[in-house]
C-alpha cells in the first residue's frame, strides 16, 4: 500500500482515483471543485483542502489537471505539492502539457529531492474508467520501477519513453496521428454525403480496406449518426494542438496537417462546440462557406 496525494478528480482523475482505492493504496485527495470528489470521499480517501496537504506524506504525488499553467500552479504555486512533497518522493503528472515544461518541473522538483515522472494517457475516459489506459512514461527508469505497480492498477500499456518530457512528445504524437485521423474521416462523411451516398451504408467498406482504424470505427459511427456528445471535449484536442505547433516552432520544423486541423479546432471551439465531441469536426466542414469556381476554374472558398 502506498501513500498518494492526488490532485484533480476530473472526468479522468476520478475513475483513476477509484482504481488506486480498489487497489489498496491510501488516497489524499484535493480536487478544485469538492463537490467532485464526494463519491471518492465515501469510498474512502481523504480530502486534502490544498496541494500541499495532499501532498504531506505522501510517497507519490500525482497531478491530473488540464493545462501546462494548472501543473505549475498545483505544483509550485501557493500551498503547491512542492512545498510539502517528502525527500524521495515521486511526483506523477497524467497530463498532457508541455514536454518543455515538464522538463523545467522535473528539474525544480529535484533540487527538493523530489524524483518527476511524465505519465501522459491515452484512452480516453472509457479507458480510464476499464483501467486500459495506455501509458507513456518519461523520466528515469528506476524511478518508474518503484512507481509501476502504481501505474499498473490503471492501465494495461506502460511504456517507457525516454527521460523528462518524453512521455509528453509521444503523446503529442499520438495526438497528432488521432486528430489528423479524425479531420479526415470528417472530410471523408462530408463528400460521401455530398455524393448523395448514406455514410453509414459507407463505413463497412472503408472498415475492412486499408483507410480502416480505431478511430473510424469510433468517429465513423458517430459522424454517421450525428452522435456529438463529447467522449473527449474537443477544448482538449484543441489545448494539444496549441502544445503541438508551439513544440513544432521550438524544433523549427512544419506541421502543415497539424496547422490545419488547429484551425479547424479553432473555428470548432468558435461555434460553441468545444465541449462537445471532437467528431464536431464534420459540423465544422458543413458550416464553412460554400466553394465557388473563379473564371479559371479553380475552386476557391467564397466570403
Amino acid at each position: 500500500m502506498a501513500r498518494i496525494g492526488f490532485i484533480g478528480a476530473g472526468a479522468m482523475g476520478a475513475p483513476m482515483v477509484g482504481h488506486l482505492l480498489d487497489a489498496g493504496h491510501e488516497i489524499a485527495l484535493h480536487a478544485r471543485r469538492p463537490e467532485a470528489a464526494r463519491d471518492l470521499l465515501a469510498r474512502g480517501a481523504r480530502y486534502a483542502p490544498t496541494p500541499a496537504a495532499a501532498a504531506a506524506g505522501a510517497d507519490f504525488v500525482c497531478t491530473n489537471v488540464t493545462a501546462t499553467g494548472d501543473v505549475e500552479s498545483v505544483l509550485f504555486g501557493e500551498h503547491g505539492a512542492a512545498s510539502a512533497a517528502p525527500a524521495g518522493s515521486v511526483a506523477i503528472d497524467f497530463s498532457t502539457i508541455s514536454p518543455i515544461a515538464t522538463r523545467e518541473f522535473a528539474s525544480r522538483l529535484a533540487v527538493r529531492g523530489v524524483d518527476m515522472l511524465d505519465c501522459p494517457v491515452s484512452g480516453g475516459v472509457k479507458g480510464a474508467r476499464d483501467a486500459t489506459l495506455s501509458i507513456m512514461v518519461g523520466g528515469d527508469a528506476a524511478v518508474l520501477e518503484r512507481a509501476r505497480p502504481l501505474l499498473a492498477a490503471l492501465g494495461t500499456t506502460i511504456t517507457h519513453i525516454g527521460g523528462h518530457g518524453a512521455g509528453q512528445v509521444v503523446k503529442a504524437c499520438n495526438q497528432i496521428v488521432q486528430v489528423v485521423n479524425i479531420e479526415g474521416i470528417a472530410e471523408a462523411m462530408l463528400f460521401a454525403v455530398a455524393s448523395g451516398l448514406d455514410p453509414a451504408r459507407m463505413l463497412p467498406a472503408l472498415q475492412a480496406g486499408m483507410a480502416g482504424s480505431r478511430m473510424l470505427d469510433l468517429m465513423g459511427p458517430k459522424m454517421a449518426a450525428r452522435d456529438f456528445a463529447a467522449g473527449i471535449e474537443a477544448r482538449l484536442h484543441r489545448k494539444d494542438f496549441g502544445l503541438v505547433l508551439e513544440a513544432a516552432r521550438a524544433l523549427g520544423i512544419a506541421l502543415p496537417a497539424s496547422e490545419v486541423v488547429a484551425r479547424q479546432l479553432d473555428v470548432l471551439v468558435a461555434h460553441g462546440w468545444g465541449r462537445d465531441d471532437t467528431s464536431s469536426l464534420l459540423r465544422v466542414l458543413e458550416a464553412a462557406p460554400l466553394p465557388r469556381v473563379g473564371r479559371a476554374g479553380a475552386r476557391s472558398r467564397g466570403g
